[in-house]
């Protein structure tokens, strides 16, 4: 058996090991926090050595990033896809806004506001997790440019896309205390009202 071939298997092996690791990881960190969120747990439930994970990632503060950084790149393409479906008409407005608002759900956004939260009091993380903000937060504002068809040329449009990605966060922590789906339409309703009047008069929606 020649050496690329026995590599192979190997470096397979690997990637699925780091790939186990970064969902693992966002599970903890939204299960249990950044405080019981350890390197120890992860390894555990994924059934590797400590060594195992620090061989991928050196640190903790690596191994929580890298994991929100690899799970939010597949929400951002999974919401690109679903928005792209929404036909145009008069109910695309609104349609786009709960996509966006979407996102903001589940053990992701959990795990990535008890890692932001920690990044607050922790230098060391904090370094980490301010790159990592404005890679995503740019990420996300070109993805809803995109899913509106917005011309951020045109005056308080920008400004529209960023408050309505604030929207969706703000919505977000709501519904980590209260699940009121009926007050959540009734505000992604009204703001896609709103931003209608802003974004209206682009033709290409």
């Amino acid at each position: 058996m020649t050496s690329a071939a026995v590599r192979e298997p190997r470096q397979h092996r690997s990637r699925a090991t780091r790939a186990r690791l970064l969902d693992t990881a966002v599970e903890v960190l939204a299960e249990l926090g950044w405080l019981g969120g350890t390197v120890t747990v992860v390894a555990e439930r994924v059934g590797v050595s400590r060594g195992a994970v620090q061989h991928h990632f050196p640190t903790r503060e690596d191994l929580f990033t890298a994991a929100i950084d690899h799970m939010a790149g597949d929400l951002f393409a999974r919401t690109r896809l679903d928005g792209a479906r929404i036909p145009a008409g008069p109910r695309r407005t609104e349609a786009v806004v709960e996509a966006l608002v979407s996102m903001f759900r589940g053990s992701l956004y959990r795990a990535a506001l008890n890692l932001w939260v920690a990044a607050v009091e922790d230098a060391s993380l904090r370094a980490k997790v301010m790159p990592l903000d404005r890679r995503l937060s740019v990420a996300m504002h070109e993805m809803a440019v995109d899913l509106f068809r917005a011309d951020e040329s045109r005056p308080g449009v920008p400004e529209a896309i960023e408050a309505t990605l604030d929207l969706a966060r703000g919505l977000g922590v709501s519904g980590l205390l209260t699940q009121d789906g009926t007050r959540r339409r009734a505000i992604v309703r009204q703001w896609a009202a709103s931003l209608d009047a802003v974004l209206a008069s682009d033709d290409r929606r």
